[in-house]
């Protein structure tokens, strides 16, 4: 799902993935708790730029992440999956990975800049223009992310906080799965090293050194 937001010269399919995942030792079954390996599978597979963070979503990381998505770039983020693929805190038990691909930003009246233009079929909602500064950090008001986990049959927004706090909260192995027989591949630290607070960022290489450097959030917004 990133590969198709990369402007990749060519398809990469899941069966190329799970090949070099396999050989790379990076997987058994088609697991993923690291998110280093993430990011090095993301890099030889789609040939682009993958930049690890952690720390979690919030503190420097936040603004970093703003202004990635708003240069239209996704992220890959883990974190635990509730029963309606929303976040949710179990601990790392229901650890999955989504694409977030988009923002929608929810500002304080009066904060919304001209060069924004209002959505034709949506009133509220406006999309940022060229010449469209950032709002001021205090003007935003709600944060939300554009996700898609692979089970999902559509995009779903989740409040940025909520995010954040599934994210932070990864810490154990599922005992379930530790007890089903099969073999898994869990970095050394476990769960807590390979997952909690990790984000990996995605671009093509040549956008990497272009991508805005704006100093509040991404101008994204809606009234």
């Amino acid at each position: 799902m990133a590969g198709s937001l990369l402007s990749l010269s060519q398809d990469v399919s899941l069966e190329r993935i799970m090949q070099v995942a396999l050989e790379r030792g990076y997987t058994a079954q088609g697991e993923m708790f690291s998110a280093a390996d993430m990011a090095q599978l993301a890099e030889e597979v789609f040939q682009c730029q993958a930049e690890l963070l952690s720390g979690g979503l919030e503190g420097e990381n936040r603004g970093r992440i703003l202004r990635h998505l708003t240069a239209g770039c996704p992220l890959l983020l883990p974190y635990d999956e509730d029963s309606n693929h929303e976040p949710c805190r179990r601990r790392g038990y229901k650890a999955h990975w989504a694409v977030v691909s988009g923002l929608l930003l929810g500002l304080r009246d009066g904060a919304l800049s001209p060069a924004c233009q209002e959505d034709e079929q949506i009133p509220g909602l406006f999309r940022p223009g060229p010449a469209c500064p950032p709002p001021a950090p205090e003007d935003v008001l709600e944060t939300y992310l554009l996700s898609k986990q692979g089970k999902s049959w559509r995009p779903q927004l989740w409040n940025y906080r909520q995010a954040h706090e599934s994210n932070a909260q990864l810490m154990d192995f599922c005992p379930k799965r530790a007890g089903d027989g099969k073999v898994y591949v869990v970095p050394a630290g476990g769960v807590k090293a390979g997952l909690c607070g990790k984000t990996v960022l995605l671009c093509p290489r040549t956008t990497q050194s272009a991508l805005p450097q704006p100093a509040g959030p991404p101008p994204a917004a809606e009234r």
